[in-house]
């Protein structure tokens, strides 16, 4: 992946400070994410959801809002219509540097406001919201009891995640107006809600009201134990994984990149230069590779080995259901687990990895390979499949060995 970072003029002409997150090849679409409620668009759960779009082929756009992050202009300025003002705004940039954006992903208020900003955007095919209130109102809940002074005075200084925030009464009062049933009910896009259960800032019944609002197609995602602001990089990631899988179905045909590796061969590509995520693709299929954190990698996606042992559990299931389905067994299931390890050997010739290798003095690798047989299967049957296992073509492969065949393309 590959990251640009530019400015656009807001609806004010301010500098708005934009990032964009590109995958690896062409994108298949293009996405808009807006932030939530005073926070930017590096937060760790922007960041995390676009960055995991941007994994699965989607081009991700997301900015700061006027006088928040790096933009420019006063937030005491604006208010909940300016904000989808910015959005049809970066929805233009977007279109002139990658394509119009198809999805629109808005997070806590942020989500409400591409709900708003759907009509102003026809490109839109889908809309994911997570953690969003079912008015821009709700937002003034935690503005307390400095909401008559704002009323007041035109404009008050707020603490709001911790840190001071100064807001104007145009956002009160446009947030007080802003009701979202009309946008929704005629939203004219797939939706999708995402909402924890028990997000203490935004409560799940502002989730069942947009849902009630909304016509098909419409999806709602529990994000269970979930905090409001995806605070858990896992949260953040299954958010991603859920948002791209749901919006390929709404979004235009993907075309084959334009490096996508022939029939028959598997095509590996660095997807970040600063670390060890990969990309692989093979037969229309495509997923990651990476090692865990504690390395140096981000942990979001299987490891080398990891994969290697995927593919001995894999086709040891597929070659004991051949087998079963061949003699009638009763089995019901089968699940296998495999895990990796170096083992001393006493005589290995050849075999060292480079800490004492050699003849007597080398390191072997071990796939230990635990299989569960379900069914109603006698002892006899039992201890034949766990023969048969060791006939799996890619456990034949690991103990006899391979010769690899290096050139340069």
């Amino acid at each position: 992946m590959s990251a640009e970072r530019f400015e656009f003029a807001g609806h004010d002409g301010a500098p708005l400070a934009a990032r964009l997150d590109r995958p690896v090849g062409a994108p298949r679409a293009a996405a808009l994410f807006a932030h939530c409620f005073t926070c930017g668009k590096d937060i760790a759960a922007a960041r995390r959801v676009a960055q995991g779009l941007a994994a699965r082929g989607v081009a991700v756009l997301r900015f700061d809002f006027t006088g928040l992050g790096h933009s420019g202009g006063e937030f005491a300025n604006t208010s909940f219509t300016t904000n989808v003002e910015d959005l049809t705004l970066a929805a233009a940039a977007l279109a002139e540097r990658v394509a119009p954006p198809q999805l629109l992903v808005g997070h806590s208020l942020g989500g409400a406001a591409v709900l708003a900003a759907r009509a102003h955007i026809p490109s839109v095919r889908a809309v994911a919201t997570i953690g969003a209130p079912a008015d821009a109102e709700h937002v003034l809940k935690h503005l307390g009891g400095s909401l008559a002074r704002i009323r007041e005075e035109g404009a008050a200084e707020v603490e709001i995640g911790g840190r001071p925030v100064r807001v104007g009464r145009d956002f009160v009062e446009a947030a007080q107006g802003a009701r979202l049933g009309e946008a929704v009910a005629s939203l004219r896009a797939a939706l999708l809600i995402l909402h924890a259960p028990r997000d203490a800032v935004v409560g799940v019944d502002e989730a069942s009201a947009l849902f009630r609002a909304a016509k098909h197609p419409k999806s709602f995602v529990s994000l269970d134990d979930a905090d409001h602001l995806l605070s858990r990089p896992e949260d953040a990631a299954y958010a991603a994984d859920v948002i791209a899988a749901w919006a390929g179905r709404y979004l235009d045909p993907a075309e084959p990149p334009r490096d996508s590796p022939p029939e028959g061969v598997t095509r590996v590509r660095e997807a970040d230069p600063g670390g060890f995520l990969q990309q692989v693709s093979t037969g229309g299929h495509a997923l990651l590779a990476d090692e865990p954190a504690s390395v140096g990698g981000t942990g979001r996606g299987p490891s080398p080995y990891q994969l290697l042992a995927a593919a001995l559990g894999a086709c040891t299931t597929m070659t004991l259901r051949m087998y079963a389905r061949r003699k009638g067994l009763k089995l019901t299931g089968v699940a296998v687990d495999v895990s990796h390890g170096k083992s001393h050997a006493e005589d290995c010739e050849g075999c060292g990895d480079g800490d004492g290798g050699g003849a007597g003095g080398g390191r072997i690798d071990v796939f230990t390979r635990e299989i569960a047989l379900e069914g109603a299967l006698s002892e006899a049957e039992r201890a034949r499949l766990l023969e048969i296992a060791d006939r799996c073509p890619v456990h034949r492969t690991l103990e006899r060995g391979a010769r690899v065949e290096t050139r340069e393309r």
